[in-house]
């Protein structure tokens, strides 16, 4: 799964998820895209499902790019802790998605394969996608 190697500070704030992105609308690499229509918290293992389903439904032909990554640590404490003493361990790392944001990108496809890889793509992820074209 993606997390990052190195980190400046091991644990983080949660964050606002207001607003639409403004970096990465667009698609740029490949020809098709799946796009984030609302906003939210996509963790590693969200990632690595639709990415093995995206090589699984294109039969590994063309290229794919990932445009997001799990640079977020989420913190949690251990099952029957009671509340206080400080913030948990590192349980799992997300990726914040607002609307807008484009997630994978296809490449070297047909627009119907890109169209059901993407479909069975967006079904593994926790937010609402779109397919978009270059």
């Amino acid at each position: 799964m993606l997390q990052p190697k190195r980190a400046k500070y091991r644990k983080q704030f949660r964050g606002k998820r207001r607003g639409m992105t403004t970096r990465g609308t667009e698609v740029v690499f490949g020809d098709y895209g799946l796009k984030a229509v609302s906003a939210g918290w996509l963790s590693a293992r969200e990632l690595e499902a639709a990415r093995k389903k995206i090589t699984f439904m294109t039969k590994r032909a063309g290229k794919y790019w990932i445009r997001v990554f799990p640079d977020k640590p989420v913190t949690k404490k251990p099952v029957g802790v009671k509340m206080g003493s400080g913030k948990g361990a590192v349980d799992s790392y997300v990726a914040v998605v607002k609307p807008g944001m484009v997630l994978f990108e296809l490449g070297g496809v047909t627009e119907e394969i890109a169209r059901t890889a993407f479909d069975k793509a967006g079904h593994k992820l926790s937010i609402k996608t779109a397919f978009v074209e270059k």
